[in-house]
């Protein structure tokens, strides 16, 4: 099985990459303007975002529109020592990234606060290959898998894909967490886990 995933992981994310920038950007808006009609998201006050890298679903203006909202950002600092991530109040994106785990931007530790898991009402979070079912490959590391199950549990997980990373079931592992909603540019998908 393990093979399966990685193939499976590199295809969907070489044709993702083979997106333009500009199909990309596209893409991503459409992905954010379906985010911002998700039900019952009025009555959350923080979210947990990752920061897009590469050829991820971008997540830039959904950060800063909900710091704009008022709702509480938190981003992950990967712990690559321990293996595992910290959430980061962020309060602008600009000023408080920087570089980190694999040159991804990441909260500086100097100048963000940290959040308690606890109080995440949404995981906002990336992947490489996902189904309507609630499956999902991340890139290999287990870091949000472990987040979820041991730190966020009671998070709403969100899934943000484009719709050519959605295929029929992905091959789970009993690790693999499952989403509770996957968004891409054409629709949202609510799944019963």
């Amino acid at each position: 099985m393990k093979e399966d995933r990685e193939a499976l992981r590199q295809k969907i994310l070489g044709a993702r990459d083979g997106l333009s920038d500009k199909v990309r950007q596209a893409k991503s808006i459409s992905v954010m303007q379906n985010f911002w009609t998700l039900l019952g998201m009025q009555q959350w006050s923080t979210l947990f975002i990752y920061v897009n890298f590469r050829s991820e679903v971008e997540t830039l203006e959904l950060i800063k529109k909900c710091i704009n909202r008022d709702i509480r950002v938190a981003v992950p600092l990967v712990e690559a020592s321990a293996v595992r991530m910290i959430p980061l109040l962020i309060k602008d994106p600009e000023q408080d990234l920087v570089p980190g785990y694999y040159n991804i931007p990441e909260p500086d530790p100097k100048k963000s606060l940290r959040l308690e898991p606890g109080e995440i009402d949404a995981a906002v979070i990336p992947g490489s290959v996902f189904d309507i079912h609630g499956g999902r490959l991340g890139y290999g590391g287990g870091y949000y898998d472990r987040f979820l199950l041991n730190d966020a549990p009671q998070a709403k997980r969100i899934g943000l894909a484009f719709e050519l990373q959605v295929v029929d079931n992905v091959p789970l592992e009993p690790h693999d967490q499952p989403l509770d909603i996957l968004i891409t540019e054409e629709r949202i998908v609510n799944i019963t886990r």
